[in-house]
């Protein structure tokens, strides 16, 4: 029986998804395939039949009804990543196999044949309504990115969007950092030097996916009025920072709860959705039953 474990934004708190990040082994010798993004951390275990529930789920999952920011499109390239590296570390049953490239076939179809990703909010535009609301000089202000990644980039895209300059990129692999630079027009920080840009910053974005903090309160002048946003999951940013009068640290679970949703659209293609999900889990019922047979005859 093919079964699911889940933490995510729906279910738990950001402290709860770390707690669980840093205290299970989700290095499993078995055959599984694990999903890990920002909002959730799922593995998908076991062989033979799949109960419609676990189908059911992981279908919404990867159309993204089960997201923080319903519609959101990352989260297909998140399971087809989850499942390539399965792929490559273990034999995985056909049933898993089956189940994993419908799922990709679903959230394809859900977001072609409905608009639940139309006006899709991502983090990174949260990021920058953030912003707006806490009335940034984009033109003058001088931010600096610590990550290398999509998340990054479509920020660093948005924010010379609104007419930023000064915009600098720090990152564990200067290399990788310098690549994007390149390609974004940013300058190039040494994350080891990270208390000396940090103090001339008035924006600090942070996005790693490093399983530890990144940015701790003696990197900070808390006398320097600055802006911290961070995207990352687990957090790279200490809590504690809050506390410093002049720094208004914000973290993925308030980017989740400030972003504004359109409610009326959304909740109208969420049905057709769900419609089209249904009919999917059937039509993979009926081929596992179908495969069934076969092997009796």
């Amino acid at each position: 029986m093919v079964y699911y474990e889940s933490i995510s934004a729906q279910n738990t708190s950001l402290e709860a998804r770390e707690l669980y990040f840093n205290n299970t082994n989700l290095k499993d010798e078995a055959p599984h395939v694990l999903l890990q993004t920002c909002n959730r951390i799922e593995v998908y275990k076991g062989e033979g039949d799949i109960p419609d529930d676990v189908i059911r789920h992981l279908f919404r999952v990867t159309s993204g009804l089960e997201s923080a920011l319903p519609g959101e499109r990352a989260i297909q390239g998140q399971v087809k990543e989850a499942y390539c590296q399965a792929c490559e570390n273990y034999k995985l049953p056909i049933s898993m196999h089956k189940l994993f490239q419908a799922a990709l076939s679903v959230g394809k179809r859900v977001r072609s044949e409905t608009e639940i990703s139309q006006g899709a909010v991502s983090h990174s535009l949260a990021a920058l309504e953030i912003m707006k609301d806490e009335e940034v000089d984009f033109a003058h202000s001088l931010i600096s990115i610590i990550g290398v990644n999509k998340l990054t980039e479509d920020t660093i895209k948005f924010l010379k969007n609104k007419g930023s300059q000064a915009i600098f990129l720090a990152n564990r692999s200067v290399e990788k950092a310098r690549m994007l630079a390149q390609a974004t027009d940013c300058e190039v920080c040494d994350l080891r030097d990270k208390h000396k840009f940090i103090a001339f910053s008035d924006i600090l974005i942070t996005a790693t996916s490093a399983p530890h903090l990144i940015i701790r309160p003696e990197d900070i002048n808390p006398q320097k009025k600055l802006l911290i946003i961070d995207l990352a999951f687990p957090r790279d940013v200490d809590e504690r920072i809050k506390s410093f009068p002049n720094v208004s640290l914000y973290n993925l679970q308030d980017i989740e709860r400030h972003i504004s949703k359109n409610i009326t659209l959304r909740k109208h293609e969420v049905v057709k959705a769900e419609q089209i999900i249904e009919k999917e889990i059937h039509n993979l019922q009926s081929a596992f039953q179908k495969r069934k047979e076969r092997i009796l005859i």
